[in-house]
């Protein structure tokens, strides 16, 4: 268990992204652990002025509870950087990559990790025809919380080819990502940072009755149900943990990650596949991370305290400069 000084932490939370809601759900729950921990916490929204909020408050160390854009793309990572704030999660070139669903997979697929086919096509493109043969996903190339993902397949009401006018997720976006929709069970694996290294926290099996797990499902108490540890082949659970630790490292994450798969369960080991790795994973009442700490022994309020000391750590190593490896 980790034992810090009482510091002066600021949890930075909200800001205008599609995750707006969940990051203050994330940021309270991290706040209100950080407070019973004994620190002295200052809650930031982030607005458009939060680097005078931040100077102004002086805090020891920023938890950095944002999710999506600006929070999680560098941005905010680079203005801490050039601020001299040590932050937890990823320094400036890890949430760059990581933001960007196709920069990840360039990242990781030389290095042995399987992920969905797929190419990156123009809203325009999907009007004129299918991009992929149907069943295909399209989703964002930079967003998180499975925001604007839609499977398309014959029996959708999107049209054939997609219609312009049908009511679908992907009006918000100019480029989408389209990958072969992969059949089968969603996996999760997470991975923490400490002194002696990263270590998988072991599989979640995410289970809905209906769809897929999307934003509702993944924030919406009762909608799926999380079978921690999974029930699967201790192959395919070596595999995953594997997979998220290696993407974890190549990647050069801190704090900890969050690896999502789908397994396509009559393939067996070629059957699983990920899709995307998640630098700043919800921190929420339902939140896959807390959930496997959790399991793993870890409390609530020591795993937030672990992630201090890790982004206390780095900064220190890295002489003052949180970085990448």
């Amino acid at each position: 268990m980790t034992t810090l000084p009482n510091l002066h932490i600021a949890v930075l939370m909200g800001g205008w992204a599609n995750e707006r809601e969940v990051s203050l759900m994330s940021g309270k729950g991290v706040a209100d652990a950080l407070g019973s921990k004994g620190h002295r916490v200052t809650r930031i929204d982030m607005d458009r002025d939060v680097a005078a909020r931040i100077k102004e408050t002086a805090p020891d160390v920023v938890f950095n509870a944002l999710h999506g854009v600006p929070g999680e793309d560098g941005s905010v990572q680079g203005m801490l950087d050039l601020m001299g704030v040590p932050y937890t999660h990823s320094g400036l070139a890890t949430s760059v990559v990581a933001i960007d669903k196709q920069l990840t997979k360039q990242a990781l697929i030389p290095h042995g990790i399987p992920f969905p086919g797929g190419r990156i096509v123009t809203r325009a493109e999907i009007f004129e025809r299918d991009p992929l043969p149907r069943p295909y996903v399209l989703k964002p190339v930079n967003e998180g919380s499975s925001v604007g993902v839609a499977i398309v397949t014959d029996a959708s009401n999107y049209g054939n080819p997609i219609s312009p006018d049908a009511a679908g997720p992907w009006q918000d976006f100019a480029e989408l990502l389209a990958e072969p929709f992969i059949k089968g069970r969603e996996l999760t694996t997470a991975v923490i940072d400490s002194a002696d290294g990263p270590r998988a926290l072991g599989v979640t099996e995410l289970i809905i009755e209906s769809g897929f797990y999307d934003f509702e499902h993944k924030y919406t108490d009762g909608k799926t149900v999380h079978v921690c540890p999974a029930d699967i082949p201790v192959d395919i659970a070596v595999l995953c943990e594997e997979y998220a630790l290696k993407a974890h490292k190549v990647l050069g994450c801190k704090g900890t990650s969050r690896t999502d798969f789908r397994w396509d369960d009559e393939q067996g080991e070629d059957g699983l596949f990920v899709l995307e790795t998640n630098t700043q994973p919800g921190m929420t009442p339902l939140s896959l991370v807390p959930e496997q700490a959790k399991h793993a022994g870890m409390e609530y309020a020591d795993l937030v305290e672990a992630i201090v000391a890790e982004a206390l750590r780095v900064h220190k190593k890295k002489g003052g400069e949180n970085g990448d490896d």
